[in-house]
């Protein structure tokens, strides 16, 4: 059966607190399948001002209306007021959400300092960010993280690298067009296999070429028509498709189940390759249509 993996990523502590219920319920509706990758620190989503500076950064934020998809209080964490610590204030949430049978892992210990910060920096730093997520796992779930997707699509090559040290099975850090094995600069293995998000997010999509909120779910359902061999992965938003964008969500839901997709968790499509087939390629830092900056790509 062809196969859609729902990879979510928690950005925040109101993303965490509202939209992960929501989800949870509405998946548990249609008997779908996710991965939950949780932030697990503190929220300083506030400290993403700085990013004003970037190209393309404004034009994003006017399209995708970021005040009302995360609220003012969350966009002054970090700076006029304390950033929450996420995993202390809200383990018991994020153990329920395992204990209902959903795939839950790693996306970040701070979420702006990892997406700002880590593609320039070198592996000590690099470790001891990892190093607070995975202890952090660990505390709440009783086990270790066996799977990561890096916040904001950012990576460097100790933190592939390390990924293989804390045990992981795989992890899903970047974006591209199939399930590969990274491999270093000389063409060696790096890491676990990725299974890379293959299809556009809503806040690329709505806002450009007359997309918008009721509409942008058939050019989704569009990209999907003809599934590729190793599957989709779409990565959704506790903050968006968790809140404001659950209808979205929703329709995309019904959609693709018409399509014939399962709708899994990524560990799930793991298991369904085979691991020893697996293209290599090199993650390199590149651009894509509709989010500002460089973010982790399949070469």
């Amino acid at each position: 059966m062809k196969k859609l993996a729902l990879k979510i990523d928690v950005d925040t502590w109101r993303g965490t607190r509202e939209g992960v219920p929501l989800l949870v319920n509405l998946l548990k509706k249609y008997q779908a399948n996710a991965t939950f990758l949780f932030s697990l620190g503190p929220d300083h989503t506030g400290r993403a001002i700085k990013r004003v500076f970037r190209k393309g950064f404004l034009q994003k934020v006017s399209r995708t209306s970021v005040v009302e998809h995360y609220g003012i209080r969350t966009l002054l964490y970090g700076t006029v007021l304390p950033g929450p610590d996420i995993g202390k204030r809200e383990a018991a949430l994020l153990r329920s959400v395992r204990d209902q049978g959903f795939e839950v892992g790693i996306h970040t210990w701070d979420h702006i300092k990892w997406q700002d910060y880590v593609a320039g920096k070198d592996a000590a730093w690099t470790r001891r960010e990892m190093d607070k997520a995975a202890q952090r796992f660990s505390q709440i779930f009783g086990c270790a993280p066996h799977t990561h997707g890096a916040a904001g699509w950012q990576i460097n090559d100790a933190a592939l690298a390390y990924e293989r040290e804390l045990g992981m099975l795989y992890a899903s850090d970047g974006r591209g067009q199939c399930p590969f094995q990274p491999v270093d600069a000389a063409g060696q293995p790096l890491g676990v296999p990725q299974l890379p998000t293959t299809l556009p997010t809503l806040d690329e999509l709505i806002g450009l070429d007359g997309l918008d909120a009721d509409n942008v779910h058939q050019h989704l359902l569009g990209l999907t028509e003809h599934p590729p061999a190793s599957g989709h992965v779409y990565t959704l938003h506790a903050e968006l498709e968790g809140m404001r964008l659950s209808h979205t969500f929703e329709q995309l839901l019904r959609g693709w189940q018409q399509q014939g997709y399962q709708l899994c968790s990524c560990l799930e499509l793991f298991h369904s390759l085979d691991q020893y087939s697996l293209p290599m390629g090199r993650v390199i830092m590149g651009e894509i249509a509709g989010r500002s900056g460089t973010l982790a790509l399949q070469a």
